[in-house]
């Protein structure tokens, strides 16, 4: 392949949220009778719209991209890679479940909707389609992305670099190129989620007992989802799931569809996501179509009390070096991400070192109070996915403004070794798989010299 894979391009691509998928429902309208969008490449079944490669590189340049038509020929290419991944992964028979590929699509739709200020209409208008239909197209994207994520991990799984090779990488680095860092810090954090008592559970239970005696006395089961339940998408589906099979819901949801019989309305009952009713709808087989309401059981502030103390007494232990913080992280800490770095933020390479541009705003304002090597006192917030939680921050370091080094920044320079390795990996397996499969593109593109 000629035209080799720019990196930030390849790592612009494989985070994509896909919300160019938003983009592309305002692409696609007519215009004056004749519609915009048309067919630029196919790879065997899978299909690249003129549109996707639009708002892709739209997406790029509002991420600090370059304006050339050699990023837009580099995107394309990638695109190209994308669906071979994705073709090869069928032919290869690279599997991913259902239950996965929904559970993303619910994490990205939520953080659509957020981004929309948690308003349906608004986003449907901004589509010109509605939610159900959106949602749809999304997850079609999401298991292509996730199945070629998962391919492209397959054909690079034994690339690694070692010592010697990242220092001849580095070294090959005209000194005028090196990058230029803005400060780091090293941060790390011990989470404490709030734990719901006994009492704020009775609470939320005795709250949808009330709902299902109201339903079984005639009200609509539909309307009260839509006006009590806290999943999110019960605004445009009223609390109905629609078939599914088995694995694509949580376990304890799973359970109780199976229990219970066809129009009957559930007990409430406990899942990773809160207190649910169900009423099963109907099953045929391994599928089945249900509705529920799910109210989450919500900490009282003496349980939030609680956390904080807690965490109080771990941070005089850590301060007497009882133990040491990256330790009481792995061990204590709930929050499932940095506790495996021992506590720490990570950057985008798992790297320790974060730039300061890249920290929450919250943490960043926290610890431009804070002494290097200090630990804050716990603090109240909020986590991802909402939770009621508390924290104390351990500011370890910070590090000035620099030009890259191998002493300062080997984990980074590590990290674009071994992505370049496995470029090239990539770029030798393009020219053998694309064998095995169908590859047309539009002639526009020749210049790009992808096929060559």
């Amino acid at each position: 392949m000629k035209m080799q894979l720019n990196r930030r391009i390849l790592k612009f691509l494989i985070s994509s949220l896909l919300l160019i998928v938003v983009w592309q429902g305002g692409f696609c309208q007519e215009s004056k009778g004749f519609v915009v969008d048309k067919i630029i490449g196919k790879v065997d079944n899978y299909i690249i719209l003129r549109s996707e490669l639009e708002g892709t590189f739209q997406n790029y340049l509002s991420n600090g991209g370059t304006n050339t038509e050699q990023a837009k020929c580099q995107l394309f290419n990638q695109l190209v890679i994308n669906k071979l991944l994705v073709a090869k992964a069928e032919i290869d028979s690279v599997l991913i479940t259902d239950l996965e590929v929904d559970n993303n699509t619910r994490q990205r739709m939520n953080m659509i909707l957020q981004s929309y200020g948690n308003s349906p209409e608004q986003l449907e208008k901004t589509l010109g389609k509605t939610l159900d239909q959106f949602q749809l197209e999304l997850r079609d994207q999401v298991r292509e992305q996730m199945l070629g994520n998962r391919m492209r991990d397959k054909v690079t799984a034994n690339v690694d670099v070692t010592p010697a090779e990242v220092k001849r990488f580095f070294n090959r680095i005209p000194s005028d190129s090196l990058p230029f860092y803005s400060a780091d810090v090293e941060v790390g954090q011990i989470v404490r989620v709030a734990k719901v008592s006994p009492s704020q559970e009775a609470e939320t239970k005795l709250k949808l007992s009330q709902l299902r005696e109201r339903i079984l006395s005639g009200e609509n089961f539909n309307e009260l989802a839509k006006k009590y339940s806290e999943d999110p998408s019960a605004q445009q589906n009223y609390g109905e799931m629609n078939y599914v099979g088995r694995g694509a819901m949580v376990p304890e949801y799973e359970a109780m569809a199976f229990r219970i019989k066809k129009g009957e309305i559930s007990q409430p009952f406990k899942s990773s996501f809160g207190f649910h009713i169900m009423q099963l709808l109907d099953r045929r087989g391994n599928e089945y179509n249900s509705r529920h309401i799910l109210i989450s059981a919500t900490p009282s502030a003496d349980d939030i009390v609680r956390a904080e103390h807690f965490l109080d007494s771990l941070r005089r232990k850590i301060l007497k070096d009882s133990i040491k913080f990256e330790k009481a992280a792995k061990e204590f800490s709930d929050d499932q991400r940095s506790k495996g770095f021992g506590g720490f933020f990570t950057d985008e390479d798992n790297g320790l070192k974060v730039s300061i541009k890249e920290l929450d705003p919250i943490v960043y304002f926290t610890i431009d109070t804070m002494k290097e090597g200090s630990i804050s006192r716990p603090i109240v917030y909020r986590t991802d996915d909402l939770k009621n939680a508390v924290r104390i921050l351990y500011f370890k370091k910070r590090l000035p403004p620099h030009q890259a080094s191998l002493n300062d920044d080997w984990f980074r320079i590590q990290n674009a070794a071994l992505a370049q390795k496995k470029d090239k990996m990539l770029a030798k397996w393009f020219t053998k798989a694309r064998q095995d499969v169908f590859i047309n593109l539009d002639p526009t593109f020749k210049g790009c010299g992808i096929l060559e």
